[in-house]
C-alpha cells in the first residue's frame, strides 16, 4: 500500500511540473501575441500563436484534471 502511494505522489510531481511548464509557456505564447496584435502584425504566426494558446490551455485543463483525479485517488487508499 505505502508503495502505492509513494508511485501516485511521485506521479503527482511529475504531473505538476508539466502543469508548471504548459503554464510557463502560455503566458510566454499569450505575450508574443499581444506584443504582435500591438505591432498590428495580424500574419500566419499570430494565428499560429492563437491557435497553440487554445491548444495549450486545453493541455492545461487535461493535466489539471489528471492532478485532481491522482489527489482523489491517495484519499480513496
Amino acid at each position: 500500500m505505502l508503495a502505492r502511494i509513494d508511485e501516485i505522489k511521485e506521479i503527482l510531481n511529475t504531473l505538476r511540473v508539466i502543469l508548471s511548464l504548459l503554464f510557463g509557456a502560455a503566458v510566454l505564447l499569450t505575450g508574443t501575441t499581444i506584443n504582435r496584435l500591438e505591432s498590428n502584425k495580424l500574419d500566419i504566426w499570430t494565428w499560429i500563436d492563437i491557435i497553440g494558446i487554445f491548444s495549450l490551455l486545453m493541455a492545461l485543463f487535461v493535466v489539471f484534471r489528471k492532478i485532481s483525479k491522482k489527489t482523489k485517488e491517495i484519499k480513496d487508499i
